[in-house]
């Protein structure tokens, strides 16, 4: 009998252990916010996340949770608090995203990444508006399709051999202290032991400002009343609309002026404020916009019949602005990509209608500072703000245009390189710009401040970040812009898929934010007097336009060194 016993617990042992050796474990480690994972992807990270940020400023890491002994299923994340002596960053200000994937069929013209899942939408783990669980992946088993809202944000399950790949934000308050802070994200999923992934935040000891400093355009909301099929002026669709314009904020690209604001229009083309004064300043205040557009004249021919009401129109803009202290950093955004001397002298003639109305009004068109065909003729005195594609830029042209007065901004769109018709063409024509599709570093989006900075460019322009074709064409199963510029033109998503009532962001508006914070720094540091410092860190990133650095770990460590020197220099 006694054997039978011990027979029996020795069974008992092999079986407990057996059973926890079936048992699924969760592992996770972390993962720097400048690089991008699939998840087939092996994943290489480190046992705890180390970051550093300024006050006032959001910085990223990755997590990712892999799987040993099978399937994670209902895997739950959550952030603690970090603290640092008496004070504490709360939970609320660390926050979850889940990375989607979308489908790449095709990859575009000179894509260094190539086709497949990759991640590019962030979902909230929580609503963002209500605080909900968005939940999980939502299928129909009868139909085996997914259904509205279909991509969840948590619980998640993790299958063997995959990763899922986490976005942390952590938004540093203003008035956080000095110092070192520590905390914990914690994985638990059913069936497996909870693990802790240890946080370490350095808050150093100067603050960003709320607004972007450096200039920029991104284009309108509007359309998206259309591809959600709402009535523009619909209680709903404004709701939606202030959202999308509150994260562009978040991630200091300033919002567009919205259609729900605009004033009055009087007989003679003056534009009337009254109504609407309360409401442009709360817009401006609640989204540190730095930068506002004159719209064009809403008139039929403004260059002919309508010319004096067009003048009248864009001076009552332009005064009014002044009266709010705001001018200085308005413009007026005149004609996209002129390509024809039809279109130079187009140029030329709005540049005389807008001189005529206010001659401080900085007018903007969408241009490189040299001529495309001598044969068109100048276009110097009809533009202000120049603005190149990141391919087209040519320093000597830039320096000569800042030289008369002028500012350059620049931009991108496709994957275009150095025209035939620029000035250096043979010495930079091999050369590579940073391109904005998916399919690219996500260090391309990073680096556009820092190549501005090189070359003196303080604006930025990007077409749109929410062009998503019909509304038959869902960009989470087609990113493609016209078949494959994956991603052109859309760096936010709708929400629906994910169950949300606004946008959901991607890696790379978060990849450009971290740019915009790095131009921060830039100017904190040239105010106190380190404007060679950042002259030469700038020059280690971007030796040249076309010969930028694509190492993701090498503008973490270059911001690290900024914020050396701006401490070395702050009282």
């Amino acid at each position: 009998m006694r054997e039978c016993r011990v027979f029996f617990c020795a069974m008992l042992l092999v079986l407990t252990a057996l059973a926890a050796a079936a048992q699924p474990e969760a592992v996770v480690c972390a993962l720097p916010s400048t690089v991008r994972v699939r998840p087939g992807d092996a994943v290489e990270g480190a046992p705890d996340a180390a970051l550093a940020a300024a006050k006032n400023e959001v910085e990223s890491f990755q997590v990712a949770v892999i799987t040993r002994n099978g399937m994670l299923e209902d895997v739950r994340v959550e952030a603690g608090p970090l603290t640092h002596g008496d004070y504490t960053i709360p939970p609320s200000s660390v926050r979850l995203y889940r990375e989607e994937c979308v489908p790449l069929r095709r990859v575009g013209y000179r894509a260094t990444e190539g086709p497949g899942l990759v991640p590019d939408p962030l979902v909230p783990l929580a609503d963002p508006y209500t605080g909900e669980p968005l939940g999980k992946t939502r299928w129909n088993s009868d139909e085996a399709k997914l259904l509205p809202g279909r991509f969840g944000g948590s619980p998640f399950d993790v299958w063997p051999g995959q990763n899922q790949m986490l976005w942390v934000d952590v938004a540093v308050p203003k008035d956080a202290p000095a110092g070192t802070y520590t905390g914990v994200v914690r994985v638990s999923a059913r069936d497996a032991a909870a693990v802790e992934l240890p946080v370490t935040l350095t808050v150093w000891n100067f603050t960003l400002p709320d607004g972007p400093t450096h200039e920029n355009h991104f284009g309108g909301v509007d359309r998206i009343h259309a591809y959600l099929g709402l009535e523009r002026d619909s209680e709903e669709f404004l709701r939606i609309e202030e959202r999308y314009e509150a994260l562009l904020a978040e991630h200091r690209i300033n919002p567009a002026f919205p259609r729900r604001l605009w004033p009055a229009i009087q007989d003679d083309g003056t534009a009337d404020f009254s109504a609407v004064d309360p409401g442009i300043s709360t817009f401006v205040d609640r989204f540190h916009v730095t930068n506002l557009e004159i719209p064009r004249a809403p008139f039929g021919d403004i260059l002919g019949a309508d010319r004096e009401k067009a003048k009248n129109f864009m001076r009552s803009w332009y005064a009014y602005l002044e009266s709010k202290g705001w001018a200085d950093r308005s413009y007026h955004y005149m004609l996209d990509e002129p390509n024809s001397p039809e279109q130079y002298e187009t140029v030329r003639k709005l540049g005389a209608l807008v001189n005529e109305a206010e001659p401080r009004i900085r007018r903007l068109v969408v241009e490189q500072p040299y001529t495309q065909d001598p044969a068109w003729g100048p276009l110097d005195e009809a533009i202000d703000i120049w603005c190149p594609l990141f391919g087209f830029i040519h320093e000597p042209s830039v320096a000569a245009k800042q030289a008369e007065g002028d500012t350059v901004w620049s931009y991108t769109a496709l994957v275009q390189r150095a025209p035939a018709y620029h000035p250096e063409y043979e010495q930079v024509k091999d050369e590579h710009p940073p391109y904005w599709q998916i399919h690219f570093p996500l260090v391309s989006y990073r680096i556009a401040p820092w190549l501005n900075r090189r070359y003196g460019v303080t604006g930025l322009l990007y077409w749109s970040t929410c062009y998503w074709g019909s509304p038959d064409r869902n960009p989470w199963d087609e990113p493609g812009f016209r078949g494959y510029w994956n991603g052109d033109g859309a760096l936010l998503y709708p929400g629906g898929d994910a169950g949300i009532e606004g946008p959901v962001g991607s890696l790379r508006l978060k990849s450009l934010r971290d740019g915009m914070e790095d131009y921060e720094y830039f100017v904190l540091l040239e105010q106190r007097g380190g404007g060679e410092v950042v002259d030469a860190l700038v020059r280690e990133a971007v030796p040249t336009w076309g010969t930028w650095n694509q190492d993701p770990a090498t503008l973490p460590r270059l911001r690290e060194r900024l914020a050396e020197a701006i401490l070395a220099r702050t009282p």
